[in-house]
């Protein structure tokens, strides 16, 4: 574990290491000290107190929770939204509840580990994986379900170990092909991709076209926890009534619904932070080619560099942390065996000297370690 005693931002200072660059965190948007969105947490703390201290069918629920998912709706263009205290109960709860038997799932094998635990409780339901975006094989396991009833199609919007996207577009058209609905968990995608910050959804041109959102708080919009499920009215009002999670979990804290609503306004007031995010990301992987490596291919905020085994990346974190640069190195059984990477998270509010002196880290570390010539 690192220690940091300042708020989340592009430097924060660490007990361990002093005064660092981050290129590790999912605050993309640079929202999680943004004084709008901090001083909402403290006006909904004054006007709330600490919690509902209890679940929300029981003693009621904070008219902010109300006003933040009717937010989240009409800020993805579904009919409905429902929060959650994390986007890991929001996914482990939607398809136990809406796969029963008799139904099917059809998982992208990459997928968060949150949607893998939630088709493991939907234990009742058919269970296929298809390989990762590959739609030949996701048309063949459509093809064999029968007359098999949902069929879900189940999919990361941005995957978040290797920074590519979903195939929305041909997972849509086949879902409509062969009746099924689809879930897309946009987490990484939501503030990061599409024009205004609205997700993969909207980077495809597919608003109102994808059944069932599942997201985070906790990251781009205001970086402090909760989860939803965004999609039709019934299936939300199904949710309400029989979403285990929803059901014996607290409510949201109201500090982090008020800052999450806060969040969303704020991004919509400045589209350019998208923009801006965008710029960065190039701007680095290019600096990151220029001086010799070869991070995988992707649109979004994710930059992995692939260097090997799970011991030489921790090794290499290790020694950019002494240069300043906070950046975590992930291995098995994160990644597959071999397979072990710096994943570096871009935000929009770094400066093009902070990504300098990062890069230049990148360059002393990759030659010291042997990867650059």
């Amino acid at each position: 574990m690192r220690h940091i005693t300042t708020p989340m931002a592009s430097e924060v200072h660490m007990e361990e290491a002093g005064d660092v660059i981050v290129l590790s965190s999912n605050n993309y948007l640079g929202l999680a000290d943004q004084h709008e969105v901090v001083d909402a947490g403290k006006r909904g703390l004054d006007r709330y107190g600490a919690g509902t201290a209890s679940v929300r069918f029981i003693c009621g629920t904070f008219d902010v929770h109300r006003t933040l998912e009717r937010r989240i709706a009409s800020f993805l263009g579904t009919e409905s939204a429902l929060t959650y205290v994390s986007c890991w109960n929001a996914n482990t709860g939607l398809f136990p509840t809406i796969c029963d038997e008799g139904s099917a799932i059809v998982s992208d094998e990459l997928n968060h580990a949150s949607i893998i635990d939630g088709v493991r409780l939907a234990s009742k339901a058919r269970r296929e994986r298809f390989r990762h975006g590959d739609m030949q094989d996701l048309e063949a396991k459509l093809q064999a379900l029968g007359d098999a009833f949902p069929i879900v199609v189940a999919t990361d919007g941005v995957f978040s170990m290797e920074g590519d996207l979903a195939k929305l577009p041909e997972i849509v058209a086949l879902a409509k092909r062969y009746g099924a609905i689809v879930v897309v968990d946009d987490s990484h995608g939501t503030g990061v991709m599409g024009k205004t910050g609205r997700g993969t959804v909207e980077h495809f041109g597919l608003t109102g076209e994808v059944d069932v959102i599942t997201g985070t708080l906790g990251k781009s919009l205001c970086g402090a926890a909760g989860g939803f499920i965004a999609a039709s009215r019934a299936l939300v009002d199904t949710m309400i009534q029989r979403s285990r999670p929803q059901l014996f979990s607290n409510a949201l804290p109201a500090t982090v619904a008020c800052s999450a609503l806060a969040a969303i306004e704020y991004l919509d007031a400045h589209p350019e932070l998208a923009t801006r995010l965008r710029e960065n990301v190039a701007y680095f992987r290019t600096g990151l080619t220029r001086i010799g490596y070869r991070p995988l291919d992707g649109q979004s905020a994710i930059v992995p560099i692939i260097v090997g085994e799970t011991a030489f990346a921790i090794a290499m974190s290790d020694k950019l942390l002494k240069r300043g640069v906070f950046v975590t190195g992930f291995g098995y059984p994160v990644v597959p065996e071999g397979t072990a990477r710096i994943r570096v998270q871009m935000n929009a509010k770094l400066t093009r000297e902070e990504m300098d002196r990062a890069l230049a880290a990148f360059e002393a570390v990759g030659k010291d370690v042997g990867l650059l010539g």
